[in-house]
């Protein structure tokens, strides 16, 4: 948004054309259009003066000059002896951009039969109706509406910039700043701009309006955007309020007007922590101190006795500053305060530190630096609730989401996996609901823990993390009497002691045993399995969008396929489906699942080989072994052990006899070995299996998930490992509950 200004010279004598080179005759041009001088403009061109030439200094061409004059005739000859009408001047401006700072709507309408954009903008994002409306040019304001100027759109600019905050200003903003009150009430009474548009900075046009020391129309246009419903109490820089700004500015009839709106944040901090009241004393600001005590300002806001005293305040607002609650020892926050978290421990600091009325229990300050995440609604930030370090959840007090959030987390038991409700607080119409402060999310989490999924040893991070969100969800389901209905990683929350907390229930639905609430949660955790399990290689949304038979198919191995399958296919009793699954072998470690193949291995018709047992018979019957890695396994195992292990029959008198390639024989074999390979005599076989957990499950890794699938639901079962799950269906909220599991 920037013009050049030129002198009108129309008394300098017109420059002589002779001795003038060709370069000469580009800038004489220029200078011609600057003076008007139609005859010397025409005679230039004839000479071949390149009608696009553009200054060195701005980029300024002979058009941009004809357009700024205001001069029609002369703008037609350049575009006549062919000039660009689309020629940018090095900030951007086109003829049209500047036509538009100096309100011609002729040549508005000229640029735009030619193919101008009616949206075009410089580099700096201005279109002609921005620039119109900072420059208060109402005719063509309305002009270029008419024609479809978009009212509220915002400064476009660089990636750099834009990360910097800068842009997104709109034509409201603009009008704001400038102090155009005829050009502010056209656009909101009758074009409709957004008054509560806010730039990249999130600065509304009451900011803009306030930020400038000389808007002298400040009252008028604050006027006029209250009467519109502009939010009063948004935020400009350093965080401070429309409040803290016309304090600043000494405006006390602002002041006034402010504190007369309903929903006035009158004891909001700036980013330093200082109320309107604190900038009052301290600018020594009598009569607005005065008021803000009388409307009912917080005078806890720091030691402002002790600084009313400095800015020497006279004895009648010191004591006016004490009837309202001024502390003159105001004891300063401790500096060896150390937060428990690391990742927010900076902003906790700062946040500790600042002096900032609270409400309620609730010590919270809105701005960016604080915050923690975004939401469909009010965001997430840091606080304090009763010197908790806290995650502060906004909402509308009449949000349902809200509702449910609250409803929820009252009926959570504390020292579970799911995060912890610690109060809420209301206040102007929102709600701030408090909860567990956690690191990061499952996602961040995940990425931490980088590199392809785990293959061929123990996942002991992939296992305790679904471990503690099942038990969540499990808690949840049974005790609460929820469902989530919203289980994906970005509401899986990892705190500093690295647990597991399930979050975010504002989604949740209160259940009366209806099947298919439970059944959208247990969906949802298959496909979590394989996210987790693949550490994320593929994002969650593509997983969500996937059929249950693709997600099973991207298993890694038969244990996660059978777990996956047994989510997306409950069966009768999904009520209870996900606390069985507690007791799923991917749950189980590998001195686990070795210890149970031994126990299993020690059933007398296991040992004595019968082969019409009932155990036998569950476990021998498949259409085919093939495909698994125990098939044939003699062949499989170590040639020396597999020996030696053989060698044990012929000393019992059996000769000849050998392990056969059967599954009770391989689970005798496991059960035989582990009770002699500590011996002494056994060290050789000792060094070659080494640790034999490690050694079966590398060696046969569907044999666990292949004994458990035939035996499960039999006597037999006994030998599995207990179950995770110590939960029993309870009502309301309670004590004690089992520990969020780490890792």
């Amino acid at each position: 948004m920037d013009t050049k200004s030129h002198d009108n010279p129309k008394n300098k004598p017109t420059p002589s054309l002779n001795r003038r080179t060709s370069g000469d005759d580009n800038y004489l041009l220029i200078e011609a259009v600057k003076q008007e001088d139609v005859m010397l403009i025409k005679q230039l061109l004839e000479r071949g003066a390149d009608v696009n030439f553009q200054e060195e200094d701005g980029g300024w061409s002979p058009l941009h000059n004809a357009v700024q004059t205001c001069r029609e005739d002369i703008v037609d000859l350049l575009l006549r002896s062919g000039a660009d009408p689309f020629l940018k001047k090095k900030n951007g401006a086109t003829p049209f951009i500047i036509a538009g700072i100096v309100g011609d709507v002729t040549l508005l309408r000229l640029f735009l039969s030619v193919g101008a954009d009616i949206n075009e903008c410089d580099h700096n994002g201005f279109t002609a109706f921005m620039e119109a409306a900072v420059y208060g040019r109402v005719d063509a304001l309305k002009f270029l509406w008419e024609l479809g100027a978009e009212v509220d759109l915002g400064r476009k600019t660089i990636e750099d910039q834009r990360k910097l905050g800068k842009g997104g200003a709109t034509a409201l903003m603009d009008a704001a700043e400038k102090g155009q009150v005829e050009v502010l009430r056209l656009l909101l009474e009758e074009m409709g701009a957004n008054v509560n548009v806010c730039d990249n900075m999130g600065r509304n046009a009451l900011i803009h309006a306030l930020v400038k020391p000389d808007n002298s129309n400040v009252e008028a246009i604050a006027r006029l955007l209250l009467d519109h419903g502009v939010d009063v109490n948004v935020r400009g820089e350093k965080g401070k309020t429309p409040l803290i700004l016309a304090v600043e500015k000494n405006h006390l009839a602002l002041v006034q007007m402010l504190l007369e709106q309903e929903h006035i944040g009158i004891n909001d901090t700036d980013r330093d922590g200082k109320t309107a009241l604190w900038w009052a004393v301290d600018l020594k600001l009598t009569k607005i101190v005065a008021l803000l005590c009388n409307k009912g300002a917080s005078a806890d806001c720091g030691n402002i006795v002790m600084l009313a005293k400095r800015r020497y305040l006279n004895n009648d607002l010191v004591n006016l500053l004490r009837c309202h609650g001024a502390r003159e020892d105001a004891p300063p926050p401790a500096e060896d305060w150390k937060p428990q978290s690391s990742r927010w421990g900076p902003a906790l600091k700062h946040l500790h530190r600042i002096c900032s009325p609270v409400i309620g229990k609730l010590k919270i300050f809105i701005e960016e630096k604080y915050k923690i995440a975004d939401t469909s609604e009010g965001g997430i930030y840091l606080g304090f609730y009763q010197e908790q370090e806290v995650a502060v959840k906004r909402f509308s007090e009449v949000s349902p989401r809200g509702q449910k959030e609250v409803s929820c987390l009252q009926s959570i038991r504390a020292n579970s996996n799911l995060v912890t409700l610690y109060g809420t607080e209301s206040v102007g119409g929102c709600l701030y609901v408090c909860i567990s402060l956690c690191e990061r999310t499952l996602e961040e989490h995940l990425g931490n823990h980088g590199g392809e999924a785990v293959e061929n040893k123990e996942d002991v991070l992939a296992r305790d993390i679904l471990l503690s969100i099942f038990k969540a969800v499990v808690e949840l389901h049974l005790s609460c009497g929820y469902a989530h209905q919203d289980l994906q990683p970005r509401n899986i929350l990892i705190d500093s002691k690295n647990a597991v907390r399930l979050a975010d229930f504002d989604k949740s639905i209160k259940w009366a045993g209806e099947p298919e609430h439970i059944q959208t949660d247990l969906e949802a955790l298959g496909r979590l399995v394989l996210y987790v399990v693949t550490r994320g290689d593929i994002p969650f949304e593509t997983l969500k969008i996937k059929i249950t038979k693709e997600v099973i198919k991207l298993s890694l191995n038969e244990e996660i396929k059978d777990l996956i399958k047994s989510l997306c296919h409950p069966g009768e009793n999904v009520t209870k489906h996900l606390s069985n699954l507690l007791g799923h072998p991917f749950f189980w470690s590998w001195e686990s699942r070795y210890r149970t193949l031994r126990d299993v291995g020690n059933e007398s018709d296991i040992k004595l080989g019968k082969k019409n047992s009932y155990i036998l018979q569950l476990l021998e019957p498949t259409p085919s072994k093939e495909h698994y890695s125990f098939h044939q396994w003699t062949s499989k195992i170590d040639k020396y052990v597999m020996g030696k292990m053989n060698a044990f029959y012929t000393k019992k008198g059996k000769k000849g006899k050998k392990y056969q390639d059967s599954v009770g024989d391989l689970l005798k074999f496991i059960r035989n070995l582990g009770e002699h390979i500590n011996e002494e005599k056994n060290k050789d076989m000792k060094e070659i299996i080494q640790d034999p957990a490690q050694y079966f499950q590398k060696t046969f890794p569907e044999l666990v998930i292949y004994v458990y699938t035939k035996l499960q639901n039999t006597e037999y079962a006994r030998h599995f490992p207990k179950s995770h799950n110590t939960l029993e269906p309870c009502c309301g909220r309670g004590d004690g509950g089992q520990q969020a599991g780490q890792f």
